[in-house]
């Protein structure tokens, strides 16, 4: 018969005075000094740098050389819309939060014992119904104490935990890349690679006019500047251009980068394995056997839990709500659509889940 309240029940009593904010501030959160917004001020450096070389190169090549005003006007309008894009997208990546884990149903303060897991253990199973999801042990973070929503992850740098994080970005001053700032991210590095593509086909080609041309040249200094900016712009575009790649791989498949890079992460989505094995519920990648780890390395390659088919997959990211949404992802990406906290699961995700358990369970067996 379902139970219509816990079964443990704790009161606490609302913080008060220098206390109130105890659950707002986390105290283990490191300091973020000047040094932390190097990598951002280079990224900005880098993004600035070519400017001067390039417009001097319209100007030199296009409007005094070939006399082709047509042709200035529109590579100037086309870069110049992609570095605003980019930068926009930038703004947004650096300003906006990532993804704030709500503390409204935090209604626990931080115990001294600590077991070293990132998960709260038996009160909080107790204290939540059958129905209370976000109140299961998997659902809560022990070290800034607070709910973790599906696909939440706590980030060590930034001593907090993050919706649907993504990666921990040092180029953006230090931030995570999550839930609010993914469709900012994937805008920005997209903008950068086309910038840096169109860049480097226009002075490439610039480059070889004034090499096939010698005496058309007005001076010895543009071709270097063409050099330059083809070069710059073909690295720029192989680097952020492979980058680019991935995340629309990620995106297509519907998965974060920490997904794809930690296949063990599937162990916090396993039903029950038998108590026989003596494992932790959910089981740590610690206690497994090697034959276990490898048969969760195969399983992460073809159990993708939220992929509901490239065309879904990336309505969620880059969906929109209000009309005239599409405007706001061109200009600037915005942030994906619903709330972060709970997303749809393939529909196969729970037997392939299942059939990795009964692996797992018979695997040093089969040994």
């Amino acid at each position: 018969m379902p139970r219509s309240r816990p079964l443990l029940s704790f009161h606490f009593s609302p913080s008060t005075g220098r206390d109130a904010g105890i659950l707002d501030e986390d105290p283990d959160e490191p300091p973020r000094g000047w040094f932390h917004y190097l990598p951002l001020l280079t990224l900005l450096l880098l993004m600035v740098a070519p400017h001067p070389s390039w417009l001097l190169v319209l100007v030199n090549h296009y409007l005094r050389t070939l006399h082709s005003s047509t042709s200035f006007i529109v590579h100037l309008l086309v870069t110049y819309t992609l570095t605003f894009l980019a930068f926009s997208s930038l703004v947004v990546c650096v300003a906006c939060d990532p993804g704030p884990i709500s503390l409204e149903k935090a209604t626990v303060h931080r115990e001294a014992e600590d077991n070293g897991r990132d998960d709260l253990g038996l009160r909080e199973a107790l204290m939540a119904g059958p129905d209370d999801d976000d109140l299961s042990p998997v659902k809560w973070c022990r070290k800034c104490w607070a709910p973790k929503p599906e696909r939440a992850h706590h980030c060590t740098l930034c001593g907090r935990c993050v919706l649907k994080m993504d990666h921990h970005c040092p180029w953006l001053g230090g931030k995570c890349v999550g839930h609010r700032t993914y469709p900012a991210f994937f805008h920005f590095i997209s903008s950068i690679t086309l910038l840096s593509t169109y860049i480097a086909i226009v002075a490439g080609r610039a480059f070889w006019w004034s090499f096939n041309n010698p005496n058309s040249v007005l001076d010895n200094t543009t071709p270097i500047h063409e050099l330059f900016l083809t070069a710059a712009g073909f690295v720029l575009a192989l680097v952020v251009g492979s980058f680019t790649i991935y995340h629309m791989y990620l995106i297509s498949t519907n998965q974060t980068t920490l997904e794809s890079l930690s296949p063990f992460l599937l162990l916090r989505y396993l039903p029950p394995l038998p108590v026989s094995l003596r494992l932790s519920d959910p089981p740590m990648e610690h206690e497994l056997s090697s034959k276990q780890r490898i048969l969760v390395r195969d399983a992460h390659r073809s159990v993708q839990l939220y992929d509901l088919g490239w065309q879904k997959n990336w309505a969620q990211v880059f969906g929109w709500n209000k009309p005239r949404g599409w405007v706001y992802r061109i200009l600037y990406g915005g942030a994906s659509k619903g709330d972060g906290r709970s997303f749809p699961r393939n529909t196969r995700a729970d037997e392939m889940l299942s059939k990795l358990a009964m692996r797992l369970a018979t695997a040093d067996k089969d040994a």
